[in-house]
């Protein structure tokens, strides 16, 4: 997924190599918390080279994909067969994402083709379905939750975030929805995903790893990522405005009143000897201030890369094409 804050490229070099230069080339009995999770992909790079991943997002979309991602770890059979009953169903109009979501269903939204929104209905009321009447286990239900938001997301109408549909539909929306499996890499953990407030979580969870990926600015990920919410929760509301806002958690990492005394408590109550925290040079919280907070309990240092920006609007150009990553590291 093209995604807000997305660490798939940091994940390629420089984020092992710094966590390994600290932590030992060998993190086979370490567990490592991905308490910010996102789409999981850093818990993914780590998955297969330590003990255990505890993967963690207050949005539940995320911990679907995290569920499966980083929750599944063996083979589960039969999974392509349903992937191949997603894609046959038949379309239905009765559906909320139709309904609400697509010019067809309220004449005015549409984040969806009518003919995409119709399927994404059908296979997310199937897949409910068969959850209910026990075809599928747990860890299918995620596998093919998992798909179907990624695969809905490639079709989606939007600038990539879903604060706002576009007016016209663009090119790769024309495009018919193909639910693709959302594979997963095998291995021999047993890992933990979690869908609650990363300062509650904290006061639950031990380990030896603590990855750190808050929101840097006033963006909140439950407004930017509303539509991916309803279709993995998909229970009725009402939506609200233009945009058919669903009701959102704010984090308090989003405003620059609250974000610095919510980041000490997280690192204050953490139980872990290494904490690594990717913040960029455009944050809320300077580099002063994280530095000033991270010192007060162990040793600190601080590694730094240029690092593409996410342009959700490519059409702006007031705006520099990379910013500086840093990653904050402390020793407890």
């Amino acid at each position: 997924m093209n995604y807000i804050g997305s660490k798939y490229k940091l994940c390629q070099d420089f984020l092992p190599s710094a966590i390994k230069s600290v932590c030992g080339e060998n993190l086979s009995q370490m567990i490592f918390c991905d308490i910010f999770a996102g789409t999981g992909i850093v818990g993914r790079t780590f998955k297969t080279s330590v003990k255990e991943i505890i993967s963690n997002d207050i949005e539940y979309y995320s911990y679907v994909l995290n569920r499966n991602y980083i929750g599944n770890c063996e083979e589960i059979e039969d999974k392509e067969h349903y992937i191949e009953e997603l894609n046959s169903l038949p379309l239905t109009d009765t559906g909320f994402i139709y309904k609400n979501y697509c010019k067809g269903g309220n004449g005015e939204r549409q984040y969806f083709t009518d003919k995409n929104g119709m399927r994404i209905d059908a296979c997310r009321i199937s897949i409910e379905e068969w959850k209910r009447e026990k075809r599928i286990s747990d860890d299918l239900y995620y596998f093919l939750l998992a798909s179907l938001i990624e695969s809905a997301d490639k079709v989606a109408n939007t600038a990539s975030v879903y604060g706002a549909y576009l007016k016209k539909i663009k090119k790769t929306a024309q495009k018919d929805l193909v639910i693709h499996p959302a594979d997963y890499v095998l291995c021999k953990n047993r890992n933990s995903i979690f869908n609650e407030n990363a300062n509650t979580l904290i006061n639950k969870i031990e380990g030896d790893i603590l990855y750190l990926d808050p929101p840097y600015n006033s963006r909140q990920y439950g407004a930017n990522y509303h539509l991916l919410n309803t279709i993995a929760e998909y229970k009725d509301f009402n939506p609200q405005g233009k945009t058919g806002l669903r009701k959102y958690l704010r984090s308090k990492y989003c405003s620059s009143g609250t974000v610095v005394s919510e980041f000490e408590q997280l690192i204050k109550d953490a139980r872990f000897k290494y904490i690594f925290l990717s913040y960029n040079n455009e944050g809320l919280m300077s580099v002063q201030q994280i530095k000033s907070v991270m010192s007060k309990y162990g040793h600190y240092d601080i590694l730094q890369t240029d690092y593409h920006r996410f342009k959700a609007d490519s059409n702006r150009t007031n705006k520099a094409d990379s910013t500086i990553e840093y990653l904050h590291i402390l020793e407890k």
